[in-house]
This record gives C-alpha cells, structure tokens and sequence, in this order.
C-alpha cells in the first residue's frame, strides 16, 4: 500500500504527458525553436560573410601599403619597424628574404603544403583563434600577412550567448506553463472519465460538478450531464413500465394457466383437445418465462446488483455448475467436462447472477449440440484477467452470426425448432457487462467456445467468501431444477 501514492503520481504524469495542451504547446514550442534558430543562423551567417570580407580587404590594404618596388633589405626593414608596433595576436606580419631569413612579430615555418605560424617571445603569443591569411611576393621574397580571428570568435559567442539567453528561458516558461495547464487540464479530464465510467457501469446518479469557465471541457462536462439526466429519465420511466406491465399481466397470465389447467382436467375424456389445452399452457409459461428474462435483463443493466459485490470465486462456481449438471447432461448423452486451476479465480461479483449465467451457456450449449457431444466447463487466470468458458464440439456458430446471437430474440434458422426464446446469451451478456467483463463467442474447431473474460481491474484478490446459505444455494438449484423439469434441458 506504500506504493500508491508513487503510483498515482506517476499516472498523473502520464496523464500529463499524454494531454492535448501539453502536446500543443511542445508542437508550437519546437515551431518557434526552429524559427529562431533558422532566423539566427541566417543573420550569423550574413554577419559572418560581412567579417570576412572585411578582413581581406583589411589585408588588401595592409599589402597595397608597402613600397613594390622596394629592395628586399628596405621591404625588411619597414617590415620590422612595423611588427614591432603591432601586437601579433591581432596580426602577424612576416617577410621572409631570398636567403631564407625572417623579420616580422611572428616566425613562418613551413608543414607539408601549409605554413605554421609560431610566436617569437612568450610575451607576445599569438591568438589560439588562428587566423585569415594573405601570401604576397615581394622583393624577390615573400610577405605574409594574417589578421586574428578573434572577432570572429566574438561574433560566435555572442550569438551563442543570445540563443541561451532567448531560447532556453523561454523553453523554460513555456514548458512550465504548459504543465500547469496540462495538470489542470488532466484533472479536470479525469473527472469526465471517472463519471463516464460510473455511467457505463449503471451508475444513472453520476454527475460531473459544475466546471468553471465556458471551455471546451466545461461544455463537454455540462453536455455529459446532460445525457445522464436524459438517459436516467428514460431509465426510470421505462422500469416504471416494466414494473406497470408486471403488475398488470401477473394476474391474468395466472388466472389463464388455471382455467387451462381446469381446461384439461375437464377434457380428459378428449385426448384431442385435452392436448391443446396442454399446448396452450405451455405457451402461456412460455410468455411468462420471455418476460421474467426481460425483466431481468432489465434489472442487471440498471446496474442496482452491483452495490452488492462480494468475492467470488469462479473456479468453485464451475465446479458447483458442473456437479449440478453433469448427471443431467449424461443421461441425455453428453460429456461434461470440468477443468478449474488449483488456486482461487477470484472477481467481485454477485455470486447467483454468476451462477445463472454459466448455466446459460452450459444449457445453450447442450440445447444445440447433437446427443453425444463433449461440453468442457474451464476457468483460466492469468496476468490479464480471468476466462470463464464454455466450449462444445457441436456445429458451432457461423462468424457472421456470433454477434448477432447476443442480441435479444435473435435465433439461428436450425435452432427455431428447438426450446428457448432467444434471451440466454442477452442475459449473459448483460451479466458480463454488469461485472465489467465481456461475453464473446469463438470457433472451437468444431464447435463454440463461449468466452466470459473478466479484467482484473474488477478481481478483488481475495479468497472466495461465499455468503450464500445453503439453504439459498438449494433453492437456486430447485429452481434450475424447475426448468429441466419444464422442458428447458429436454432435446
């Protein structure tokens, strides 16, 4: 638990790192940092050019100030007089005579195809900036002539000096503004994001608090609002309806299976129409049966079941689903297999709606595969989540109608002769989602394997609990009992 705090700092730097008014900023940021620099690069290279060209015409003139038709003894000794008057780290001036000798403020020694220009005295160094250089002949002999690049050197640490001064503070400002508005931003963010997640998880009563300003969140978070307000009316008013049509069929759906009962038993002497009367109580369990579902269905994605989460252990459930059925499903030909992990599979959940679900896919599964096949019952966890499926070996689902199944009422052509209503897979669904995980539906070469998944985002890490009496877990299983015994696990 130590960790947490470190944890949800790093996802606020995430999140940080990862908003639009961050991005933003660093995009125009780097717009600006490659104008500048372009811009500084350009007027350099300008300044620089115009140095340059100041300088060799500050050397053209040094050389057209001599006398050319001088001797080379006169061209030395003016030459001389004027090296020792200039200071050589702003320029050298060497004449070398035919004879080889120097005079000047520096000595010339040739390296390879170039000249090395070495100081005279300590007192008087050259500059490390080197320099630009003019070689004239003279006199029978050779003048140099080089001007330090020291203004050059200037020229570059100046513009150096400005790029720090002009780029990195404003770097620095805009940055730190730009992570001041992207923590506000993320946060505010944030808020959106956890509402929605309340909404999607049934949550109807969820709001995001009034937001300042007339931004493009703070309309977004109002718009949001908005929706819920709506969608929770139209929740409301619908269970109203459901609960209003519940009320009013409950009664005569009742009083129609007992005058069909007293029906039969007044024509037991009329096979013929004691058989109808029979097939028209059967309809009418059927109608009740669609609209229990429905109702059902109705209630779990309200969201309502979810307040009352408690761990469960989907490894145990299997096991308990597949001792209940095995028998059953034996007698009518079939295999049911079980294969459960040693350890706990545990999620937050409601343990009976869990129950119902798997016994869904385990009834949907034996109610469409041929006598003989082989169901497998198997719980897998992993780093990701915890799978719950179902799997047979019967004639499967076609690709394009895996999704179509979930829907409410949706039936393969082949299976409309067979028992059901076409509402199994919805409830499972809506289960699934209730529990914030998934049901989908996969080849199993031959056969379906259905895929309940649960992210651990929802595994609560704890042992199982189960705070169902036995006395309740009987009557879940008498009432799946009730169901066999009505036909619902008949072929």
């Amino acid at each position: 638990m130590a960790d947490t705090p470190t944890s949800a700092r790093r996802g606020i730097l995430a999140r940080v790192l990862r908003s639009a008014p961050l991005r933003l900023t660093l995009l125009l940021l780097a717009v600006f940092v490659a104008v500048d620099l372009a811009s500084l690069a350009g007027v350099y290279a300008k300044l620089r050019a115009d140095l340059v060209t100041d300088m060799r015409k500050q050397l053209q003139s040094e050389v057209e100030s001599f006398d050319l038709t001088a001797t080379p003894r006169a061209l030395a000794a003016i030459v001389g007089a004027r090296a020792r008057a200039i200071d050589p780290a702003d320029m050298v001036m060497v004449f070398i005579r035919p004879d080889g000798t120097q005079v000047g403020n520096a000595r010339a020694v040739p390296e390879g195809g170039d000249i090395r220009l070495l100081a005279i005295t300590e007192d008087r160094p050259l500059t490390p900036e080197g320099y630009l250089r003019d070689v004239q002949r003279l006199s029978d002999g050779v003048l140099l002539l080089g001007l330090g690049l020291a203004p050059q050197q200037a020229l570059v640490d100046t513009f150096l000096a400005l790029l720090v001064l002009s780029l990195l503070p404003t770097a620095a400002i805009s940055l730190a503004a730009a992570s001041v508005l992207a923590r506000r931003t993320a946060r505010r963010v944030t808020r959106i994001e956890r509402t929605l997640d309340r909404l999607s998880g049934g949550d109807l009563s969820a709001r995001i608090d009034t937001m300042p300003g007339d931004d493009d969140l703070a309309r977004i978070a109002a718009g949001v609002n908005h929706m819920a307000e709506r969608q929770q009316a139209a929740t409301d008013a619908l269970r109203q309806v459901t609960t209003d049509i519940a009320h009013d069929l409950k009664t005569p759906l009742q009083r129609a299976s007992v005058c069909l009962d007293d029906l039969s038993r007044h024509l037991a002497q009329d096979p013929e129409a004691g058989a109808l009367a029979a097939r028209a109580g059967a309809e009418i369990e059927r109608a009740a049966t669609i609209f229990a579902a429905m109702l059902r269905i109705a209630q779990i994605e309200g969201g309502d079941v979810a307040t009352r989460f408690d761990p469960v252990d989907l490894g145990g459930l299997a096991r308990r689903i597949v001792d209940f059925y095995q028998a059953t499903l034996e007698d009518a030909g079939d295999t049911l297999l079980l294969d459960v992990p040693d350890a706990p599979a545990t999620i937050a959940g409601d343990a009976a709606l869990l129950e119902q679900a798997l016994s869904n896919l385990v009834e949907n599964a034996h109610r469409h595969t041929p006598p003989g096949s082989r169901i497998t019952v198997s719980v897998h966890a992993d780093a990701v989540g915890v799978r719950l499926e179902v799997s047979d070996d019967g004639p499967g689902v076609p690709a394009k109608d895996r999704d179509k199944v979930l829907r409410r009422f949706y039936r393969l052509e082949r299976s409309r002769t067979t028992p059901g209503h076409g509402l199994g897979l919805s409830l499972v669904s809506a289960i699934a989602s209730l529990h914030g995980g998934q049901l989908t539906l996969e080849n199993n070469n031959p056969g379906t394997r259905a895929i309940l998944f649960f992210p651990f985002r929802t595994a609560t890490g704890a042992r199982l609990t189960d705070r169902q009496s036995p006395g309740q877990a009987d009557a879940w299983f008498a009432r799946q009992s009730s169901l066999s015994m009505n036909g619902e696990l008949t072929r």
